[in-house]
């Protein structure tokens, strides 16, 4: 299971990378997307909308179970990965590129409670 540096982690399996110093993008792990196993729908939110740190923005469907995405950052979506309406399984296939969910411009943005991916790592080995 891939782990990448450079990304920030919550506890709930999202990722975060920085894009500039107001704007990150958003996508599910590959622990996540692993125990999830194959997806074939995800809901995307709209673009504009405000999403709250801690809530669900959207919802990820596998052959498994239905899965709400937490937002780990507060902040209005600025894009949303449009790709994934046709093609969910780039969430399976490269969950840290192709698979990333949405871009959200923050007002103040604060990464100080998530995990570096080494904090990460040893903390999937818990779960």
């Amino acid at each position: 299971m891939e782990v990448r540096k450079g990304l920030l982690y919550s506890k709930e399996h999202e990722w975060v990378q920085e894009i500039n110093d107001s704007v990150v993008r958003v996508g599910i792990t590959a622990y996540a997307q692993d125990q999830l196993g194959d997806i074939v729908y995800i809901e995307l939110p709209a673009i504009n909308a405000e999403v709250g740190k801690g809530d669900p923005f959207t919802v990820v469907e596998s052959v498994k179970a239905a899965s709400d995405v937490f937002s780990p950052v507060s902040g209005t979506i600025m894009a949303v990965n449009e790709t994934l309406e046709d093609s969910p399984e780039l969430i399976n296939e490269s969950p840290y590129d192709e698979g990333w969910i949405i871009e959200v411009k923050c007002d103040d943005l604060d990464l100080s409670d998530l995990m570096t991916a080494e904090e990460y790592a040893l903390y999937v080995e818990e779960v």
